[in-house]
């Protein structure tokens, strides 16, 4: 939501009985969680028995289900598959107070920082990769030298020292 350059990041999540919950990320982690989760569509789809569509146009150019009331900021997240359910399981934790220890991603404890986790099918996975990637390109372009996100106005490059021609 809002300008390139000023935006905020969510991930939406709706249950069967209508329950909207959104919690906010950062541009990186979404195009982060695009990539591993193409990756690993695409392993899956490789082993035997396993058929996963490629990527395939999508045209989910709905808006955010309003309104967007953040539960909370993701500080990591974590990506499975579910073989016996032939799933996608996507699980966003929040900050703590205590940083974030590898096993409680993904895990069934009752203990520990709030997390939101999501359980999707293949299709829709592939639906999420290609609006994530077509949301993360849609922001300001990079500059050539630094990479850096350049503004309408320019910017001033590391690359460059501070130098303009």
């Amino acid at each position: 939501m809002g300008q390139p350059g000023d935006r905020t990041f969510y991930l939406q999540a709706t249950d069967d009985t209508g329950r909207t919950v959104s919690v906010a990320l950062e541009k990186n982690q979404v195009q982060v969680l695009a990539e591993r989760m193409n990756d690993l569509l695409d392993e899956i789809s490789g082993r035997a028995g396993t058929v996963i569509p490629p990527e395939a146009d999508v045209d989910d150019l709905e808006p955010l289900s309003a309104p967007v009331d953040e539960e909370f900021r993701v500080a990591a997240m974590g990506l499975a598959w579910d073989g016996t359910e032939e799933a996608v399981v996507v699980e966003a934790v929040a900050a703590g107070e205590e940083p974030i220890e590898e096993d409680v991603i993904l895990s069934d404890s009752e203990e520990g920082p709030d997390a939101l986790r999501v359980t999707i099918t293949p299709m829709a996975a592939r639906a999420f990769v290609a609006r994530a990637r077509r949301v993360v390109a849609a922001g300001r372009p990079s500059c050539p030298l630094c990479s850096l996100p350049l503004d309408p106005v320019g910017h001033v490059c590391p690359r460059q020292n501070g130098y303009r021609r």
